[in-house]
C-alpha cells in the first residue's frame, strides 16, 4: 500500500496548492505558509490568511501524522482498533469571509490507516471527508448551487451516495444543545473502505476537486453586497454557533487535540470575531429571524 499512500499524499498536497491559488486570486492577498513537525511523528503545512480583503480568516491545512495509539475520538465507534499504531493524512479547510452575505464554508478529505500489531491482524484503511455551507443570510439559489456540485462530485460512484452523504451531513453538523443545524449542510462521509482503496480514493478526489466549483461562484455572487454594523453584528453572533460545534462535537478538532496535533493549526478553524448574547432572538420578520427556518434540512436538489 506504500505506493498508494504516496499517491494520496501527492494528491492532497496538490489539492492544497490548487485551492490556495484560487483563493488568493479571489482575495487579492497572499496566504502565509507555516511548515511544522510533530514531535510524535509527521507534520504538516498550514496555509492561512488573516485580515484579507475578502477572507477575514481562512485556512487550508495539510497534515500527515503518525502515532502509536489511536486516540479515543478515532476509536469511539470502532473500539476494536484501540491500541493500534496509526497514520493519518488529509486536507482540511475553513473560510470565514468578511462580508456577512458570503457563507462560511468547510471542506475536508482524509485517509486513516490503523496498522497491524501482529500477523493475525490486518492493516485497515478508511477514507472520510465532505463539504458544507454555513450562511448568515439565506439565498436559496446559493444552497441549490452548492448541493448540485456536491451531487455532481458523487454521481460517478452511484445514485445512492449523495442522498446518504447529505443525510449524514445534516445529522452530523447538528447542535444538540441548541436543537438546530449549523448550516444548510452538504455532504459528509466517514469509514469509507467497502468498495476498495482505488474507488474510495477516486471518490475523495472528486469531492476535493469539486469544492471550488461549489463555493467560489457563491463568493462572486455575494462579495459586493453592501452591509453595515447590523449585519456584522449578526454574523458575529451566529459565528458563536460555529465555535460551539467545533469545540464540543467536531471529530477532527477532538482528534487533533487528543493526538497531540499542532494547536494553532487546529484552532485556525475558529472565526476571529465572535459574539455571544444571553437569551437573544432577532426581531420577528427580520432577515435575521428568517435564518432559523432556512437552516432546517430540506431536499435542495428538488427545491423550487
Amino acid at each position: 500500500m506504500s505506493t498508494s499512500l504516496d499517491a494520496v499524499r501527492d494528491y492532497f498536497l496538490d489539492l492544497q496548492q490548487r485551492i490556495v491559488h484560487q483563493l488568493e486570486l479571489a482575495d487579492g492577498q497572499s496566504f502565509e505558509t507555516d511548515e511544522w513537525v510533530r514531535e510524535q511523528g509527521g507534520g504538516g503545512i498550514s496555509r492561512y490568511i488573516e485580515e484579507g480583503k475578502l477572507f477575514e480568516r481562512g485556512a487550508v491545512l495539510f497534515s500527515h501524522v503518525k502515532g502509536l495509539n489511536l486516540p479515543p475520538s478515532a476509536t469511539a465507534r470502532r473500539p476494536e482498533l484501540a491500541g493500534r499504531p496509526w497514520e493519518a493524512m488529509g486536507v482540511s479547510l475553513v473560510l470565514h469571509p468578511r462580508n456577512p452575505y458570503i457563507p462560511t464554508t468547510h471542506m475536508n478529505v482524509r485517509l486513516f490507516i490503523a496498522e497491524a500489531r501482529h500477523d493475525q491482524e490486518e492493516r485497515i484503511f478508511w477514507f472520510g471527508g465532505g463539504m458544507d455551507l454555513t450562511p448568515y443570510y439565506g439565498f436559496e439559489e446559493d444552497a441549490i448551487h452548492f448541493h448540485q456540485h456536491c451531487a455532481h462530485a458523487l454521481a460517478p460512484f452511484g445514485d445512492d451516495k449523495y442522498p446518504a452523504f447529505k443525510q449524514w451531513c445534516d445529522e452530523y453538523f447538528y447542535l444538540k444543545h441548541r436543537d438546530e443545524n449549523r448550516g444548510i449542510g452538504g455532504i459528509f462521509f466517514d469509514d469509507l473502505n467497502a468498495e476498495g482503496f482505488d474507488t474510495c480514493f477516486a471518490l475523495v478526489r472528486s469531492v476535493g476537486d469539486h469544492f471550488t466549483k461549489a463555493y467560489l461562484p457563491i463568493v462572486e455572487a455575494r462579495r459586493h453586497h453592501r452591509y453595515g454594523e447590523r449585519e456584522r453584528d449578526f454574523q458575529a453572533y451566529r459565528r458563536g454557533r460555529y465555535v460551539e460545534f467545533n469545540l464540543v462535537f467536531d471529530r477532527g478538532t477532538l482528534f487533533g487535540l487528543q493526538s497531540g496535533g499542532r494547536t494553532e493549526s487546529i484552532l485556525l478553524s475558529l472565526p476571529p470575531i465572535v459574539r455571544w448574547r444571553y437569551q437573544w432572538t432577532p426581531e420577528a420578520g427580520s432577515p435575521e429571524a428568517q435564518l432559523s427556518d432556512f437552516l432546517r434540512p430540506r431536499e435542495w436538489l428538488n427545491h423550487t
